[in-house]
C-alpha cells in the first residue's frame, strides 16, 4: 500500500521517467495486483500508467526515459499509482483509455476492458472464415464498440450494428463511435441478444459474450470486480447468453453467413454441453483462446442439438 509518507519520498527521491517506471515495477511486484487488463508483467504496466500520465503514446524510448519529470507530473503519476495499487483498479480505467486493434478507445467502469483475441481475426480481415467481404456486420454485446468500430475500419463499405442490453454500455459506445467519426456506419442499438434487430440479416456476426462461469466469477482477481458483473456473468456453466446466440443466430444470417463467437474458458462447457458439435476452435498466433466459428449451414444442421431436442 502506496502512502503519505512514500509520497514525499518519491516526490523528492526520483527525478526521471526512468526513476518513475522502475519504482513503479518495483511497487507492483511488491502488491498484491493483477496483470490482465493489456499488460501481463509489471515493467509494460509501469510503462503504460507513466507515458500515459505524460501523454506520450511511444513505445520505451532512452532519451524520453531520461528527462526530469515536473512536479505536477510527479504527482499525477503517483496518484494513479495509488488507484492501480490500493485500489487495484485496473489502468484503462484510471486512464479511461484503452487499445484495441492498435487505436485508442475511451473506457470507464460501465464496459469491460477490451482484451479480446478477436482482435487478431479483424487485423487478419477473418479471411480464413469469410467467403466473401462482408457489407452486414453484428457486433452482439458491443460494450465499448471497438469490435464493430474495428470491424468498420477494416470493411470500408461494411454496415455495422453495435448491439448491447447495457444502456449504460451504449453510452461508452457512442463516446467511440464519435470519436472515430463512425456515425454514418456504425449504429449503436439497445438489444437482448437480437430482440432489437428482428428481421436483419448478417454476413457476419461477431460476439463477445458475458460467458464467465459461477466458479470463475468467485475466484476473479479484485481487478476484475472493477469492471461490470452483467458484462461477464452467464450463470452456472458461462452459456446463459452463448445458448441463446446459437439459437437464433441462423435467423440473422445471410445464406453465406458467419457467427464467431469467443467463450473464453468456458469452452470446456461449451464441449461438454455439445458433445456431438463440431465447433470450429481457432488457434491465435498472438496468444487467446476459446473462440469458434459456425457457418449458417453448420448452425442449421445443429439447430436440433442447440435447441436441446
Amino acid at each position: 500500500m502506496l502512502d503519505e509518507q512514500q509520497r514525499q519520498l518519491v516526490l523528492q527521491d526520483l527525478h526521471t521517467t526512468f526513476d518513475f517506471v522502475r519504482w513503479l515495477a518495483s511497487s507492483f511486484n511488491r502488491s498484491d495486483v493483477y496483470f490482465g487488463h493489456g499488460t501481463d508483467n509489471p515493467w509494460d504496466e509501469a510503462y503504460s500508467l507513466v507515458y500515459q500520465a505524460l501523454s506520450l503514446a511511444e513505445a520505451p524510448n532512452p532519451q524520453i526515459d531520461a528527462a526530469r519529470l515536473t512536479y505536477e507530473e510527479k504527482e499525477l503519476i503517483f496518484s494513479w499509482a495509488i488507484e492501480r495499487i490500493n485500489e487495484q483498479k485496473p489502468l484503462s480505467y484510471i486512464t479511461n483509455t484503452a487499445w484495441f486493434c492498435d487505436r485508442p478507445y475511451y473506457v470507464d467502469e460501465r464496459v469491460l476492458v477490451p482484451r479480446s483475441p478477436i482482435a487478431e481475426l479483424i487485423n487478419q480481415s477473418f479471411k480464413a472464415y469469410l467467403p466473401a467481404q462482408p457489407q452486414r456486420i453484428l457486433d452482439l454485446c458491443t460494450g465499448s464498440g471497438c469490435i464493430a468500430i474495428a470491424c468498420a475500419y477494416q470493411f470500408l463499405d461494411a454496415e455495422v450494428d453495435a448491439v448491447d442490453l447495457s444502456e449504460d454500455a451504449l453510452a461508452v459506445c457512442e463516446i467511440n463511435v464519435e470519436h472515430h467519426g463512425m456515425w454514418e456506419r456504425v449504429i449503436p442499438i439497445q438489444s437482448d441478444v437480437f430482440s432489437g434487430v428482428q428481421g436483419q440479416k448478417y454476413d457476419l456476426i461477431v460476439s463477445n459474450p458475458p460467458y464467465v462461469d459461477q466458479e470463475d466469477m468467485d475466484d476473479l482477481p479484485s481487478e476484475f470486480k472493477h469492471e461490470p458483473e452483467m458484462g461477464l456473468a452467464a450463470g452456472h456453466d458461462g452459456l446463459d447468453i452463448v445458448k441463446t446466440i446459437l439459437q437464433q443466430a441462423p435467423e440473422h444470417l445471410s445464406e453465406q453467413g458467419v457467427l464467431i463467437v469467443e467463450v473464453g474458458n468456458s469452452q470446456v462447457h461449451m464441449e461438454s454441453v455439445f458433445p456431438d458439435v463440431n465447433f470450429n476452435w481457432i488457434e491465435f498466433e498472438q496468444g487467446g483462446m476459446g473462440v469458434f466459428v459456425l457457418t449458417r449451414e453448420e448452425l442449421v444442421a445443429y439447430k436440433n442439438i442447440f435447441a436441446g431436442e
